[in-house]
């Protein structure tokens, strides 16, 4: 499949793809993703559309190359013979399920200064209660559309419910946010405010750790749309969501090894006894620590319940960070599924685990200690590769 070789003129090219093909610096990184579209040009029919879209829009399908090296990481066989929905997939024991790819965009496409890092600033990030009820938006409709495609309710002749692989299996929705220079920085905090109608973490007056419930999102033409999608049977028909603001290009760069500085941060848990261990390396609040001349970690630590948590925040050059192709992934389970999927199938150490109780009516989010919580990739021209936008 000739992802690279360009199809239209290039002022039609989207901005991360002319980098791609005219920069010397990034030939590793063609062949990353190259290694990663293996197989996929098997699709029937299908990839002279897929590699326009590559080139034009360029973050819907990376996001799907993602996926595709990330299921065969998994362990899971792809059917590139089947058309819709996106990936199916056999797992080791047999287990087939039906994955959807989708998106989110933005219509600053054309707009060169969206590329900048100077885009995003402390001012910017005074916007961040706006950008999230924009981003929570934007999510819950990209899945609300994908749930309509696989029901039938947006008129689709042949729904995915109808197709004979798809029937009593698994549907699985795989969404990346690429919709606002804030989205690789939001970790899972829109995604949890779709999906189990939460907030992001606060400290109360009591210095807990708490989240509060929030039960819908209101549109600017004062349209309220409801929360917590996963917390009752409305979408049913969905047995899972697939979630990352990693899977993107910086992803690609790590991979191929160019020089660049990383900013990254990592959940962090220690039982109390872990912790108190080693009372000169553990403390509580906030610590600094240099490993190198290129590699400072800024520590946060903090008790919550019977645990201490916190997260370490990296910065360092790209010969100093090591991520493996699935570290920052979510997977979210839909207690009120139709057909569920197993759990067992997407357990790794590097995905974090989210449930929800029906009976406590909270969400049970399992956070591996060392999980992947944000990544962004820096080159030496000072461009951020992980800034959003499609």
């Amino acid at each position: 499949m000739d992802l690279f070789t360009p199809r239209f003129k290039e002022k039609t090219l989207h901005p991360y793809f002319i980098r791609l093909i005219n920069e010397p610096k990034y030939a590793p990184v063609r062949e990353v993703i190259a290694e990663w579209a293996e197989g996929m040009e098997d699709r029937k029919g299908e990839m002279i559309k897929f590699i326009d879209e590559f080139q034009l829009s360029f973050n819907s399908s990376l996001w799907e190359l993602y996926l595709n090296k990330a299921f065969k990481e998994l362990g899971f066989e792809v059917d590139y013979s089947k058309e819709s929905p996106d990936f199916c997939l056999t797992s080791k024991n047999g287990q087939v399920i039906n994955v959807e790819a989708v998106t989110t965009n933005n219509a600053q496409n054309r707009n060169k200064a969206y590329y900048e890092i100077d885009a995003v600033s402390e001012s910017n990030h005074k916007e961040m209660d706006e950008f999230l009820d924009e981003s929570t938006i934007k999510l819950l409709g990209v899945i609300r559309d994908k749930k309509k495609l696989f029901t039938g309710e947006d008129s689709k002749e042949h729904p995915y419910s109808s197709l004979e692989h798809v029937k009593n299996k698994p549907f699985v929705i795989a969404v990346a946010p690429f919709d606002n220079h804030l989205s690789f920085t939001q970790n899972n905090m829109a995604i949890n405010r779709v999906l189990f109608g939460i907030n992001p973490p606060r400290q109360n007056h009591f210095g807990e750790i708490i989240q509060d419930k929030v039960q819908y999102v209101e549109k600017k033409n004062g349209t309220k749309l409801e929360l917590g999608i996963f917390t009752n049977d409305s979408y049913k028909e969905i047995s899972a969501v697939i979630f990352s603001t990693t899977g993107m290009f910086g992803k690609a760069i790590l991979e191929s090894k160019v020089d660049a500085m990383i900013r990254a941060t990592k959940y962090r848990q220690f039982t109390i006894k872990q912790f108190r261990a080693d009372k000169r390396k553990n403390i509580l609040g906030k610590s600094i620590k240099r490993m190198s001349s290129t590699h400072e970690i800024i520590s946060l630590r903090y008790p919550i319940g019977d645990i201490v948590g916190g997260c370490d925040m990296h910065f360092c050059h790209s010969s100093e960070w090591r991520e493996s192709h699935v570290d920052g992934l979510h997977i979210y389970y839909n207690p009120f599924a139709e057909v569920p999927l197993d759990k067992k199938l997407l357990n790794t150490l590097q995905i974090t685990q989210n449930n929800y109780d029906t009976k406590t009516k909270n969400p049970i989010q399992i956070h591996h200690d060392g999980c992947l919580v944000s990544r962004q990739v820096y080159t030496n021209d000072t461009q951020s590769l992980d800034i959003q936008e499609v």
